[in-house]
């Protein structure tokens, strides 16, 4: 099992996790999803564990079904997502470190490589490209330059 300071949504079984920096805007990216209709995995630490060759991502039981919400503190339980499969990774940086068409990229853990993003966690649109983003990374839409599907099957 590896921990990690990150936070976690899924959209059915399907989960996404959000790396960056604390101020970075995962927890308040998490719940712009959640109003959505996404899951809570995790928030603020997010434990994955390798199962049949997949990362399914959780909470570490202390912070499970909690989301912190700066400037207002915490808040839930809130009902999370049950044993969903890690399918994307976005890198959350400032708008300056994000290409306008970037070259596919992964991240790797523990012996599972999956697609990753570069996303603007503040952006109005983050929610979206990341539903859009998933939607790439499962092949059920096209994406022309096939960001998605070099390498990662």
């Amino acid at each position: 099992m590896m921990l990690l300071h990150a936070s976690s949504v899924a959209r059915g079984e399907d989960a996404v996790l959000l790396l960056g920096p604390s101020g970075s805007g995962k927890s308040d990216l998490v719940l712009r999803l959640m109003q959505s209709g996404w899951s809570l995995v995790a928030d603020d630490q997010v434990a994955l564990r390798v199962e049949a060759g997949e990362l399914r991502p959780d909470a570490p039981a202390p912070l499970a079904g909690l989301l912190e919400v700066r400037g207002l503190g915490l808040f839930g339980p809130f009902p999370r997502a049950a044993a969903p499969v890690l399918r994307l990774v976005a890198r959350l940086l400032p708008r300056a470190g994000i290409t306008r068409l970037p070259e596919p990229e992964a991240w790797s853990a523990e012996g599972v490589t999956l697609p990753a993003i570069r996303l603007h966690a503040f952006d109005a649109s983050a929610p979206a490209k990341l539903a859009l983003a998933l939607d790439a990374a499962l092949g059920r839409i096209a994406q022309p330059a096939g960001a998605f599907a070099k390498g990662m099957k």
